[in-house]
């Protein structure tokens, strides 16, 4: 019975964790974002990646923006999202350099 008890309270422990690391995961992505930007800006790219680069700082700057004014859940995860989106535009830049 004791076992169970402290299997049942583990398990909850567990799942509360990870419930609440989504709450300041913002701050991780967005900077992960801006690091692989400023990567793209020291590579060498070609006129047709350059949108994509602009594209990829536009959208971290809303991701902030997003994260400086969350209210709800819903606000951080519009603020991850975008920056999730910047990082894929800012690796798909460093996949497409010139050699």
């Amino acid at each position: 019975m004791a076992k169970g008890v402290a299997a049942a309270l583990t398990a909850s422990l567990v799942l509360l964790t990870a419930l609440g690391a989504g709450a300041f995961n913002c701050p991780v992505v967005i900077k992960q974002a801006e690091d692989l930007i400023r990567k793209a800006e020291n590579a060498k790219i070609g006129a047709e990646t350059r949108p994509l680069l602009d594209e990829a700082r536009k959208l971290v700057a809303e991701a902030r923006d997003h994260h400086a004014g969350a209210r709800t859940k819903r606000d951080h995860a519009d603020a991850v999202r975008k920056a999730k989106f910047a990082v894929a535009l800012a690796e798909e830049v460093l996949v497409l350099q010139l050699p």
